[in-house]
């Protein structure tokens, strides 16, 4: 059984996924289906109600899954207090060698990643470059598009 890392934010996040699914979402989709079941006449197959609260049942049970799954197999990772070395969790802030445009990212685990809240994983071409990594380093990034360096200019 792999590990999955996490860090504890994104860890209670799957947690409080996890609640709401087994204890909200499954009761409101239950009830969907009972609805659709009693006002849809004679034939469910042709009921578009009955076929959506089924679609919607079938996704919520396998998200459940998924989400048991991750929690099980789980490896939570505390934020360090030391920033010398970049790990999951630390808040770096990098620059493509010869650019002077400074771009700041948290190293996360994978199913915690978020481009949008510049939350990458461990696990992506940047993530997996820095990982090990002290300030001032200038590491290469083997990306789909090619490589080139970039350089660590602070870890928080």
């Amino acid at each position: 059984m792999a590990n999955t890392i996490l860090t504890r934010e994104g860890y209670e996040k799957l947690v409080a996924e996890l609640d709401f699914l087994r204890n909200v979402k499954r009761a409101e989709v239950s009830e969907r289906l009972r609805s659709a079941i009693e006002g849809g006449g004679d034939d469910l197959l042709e009921n578009a109600e009955y076929e959506a609260a089924k679609n919607e049942q079938s996704f919520t049970e396998g998200r459940i899954k998924e989400l048991e799954y991750l929690v099980a197999v789980a490896r939570v990772v505390d934020s360090s207090e030391s920033s010398e070395i970049i790990e999951v969790g630390s808040k770096i802030e990098i620059s493509e060698e010869g650019s002077d445009i400074v771009e700041s990212y948290i190293i996360v685990g994978a199913p915690e990643a978020n481009p949008e809240e510049n939350k990458i994983s461990n696990e992506s071409p940047i993530g997996k470059a820095v990982i090990g990594h002290k300030k001032g380093d200038i590491v290469q990034v083997s990306a789909p598009i090619g490589s080139y360096n970039i350089k660590i200019i602070n870890i928080h």
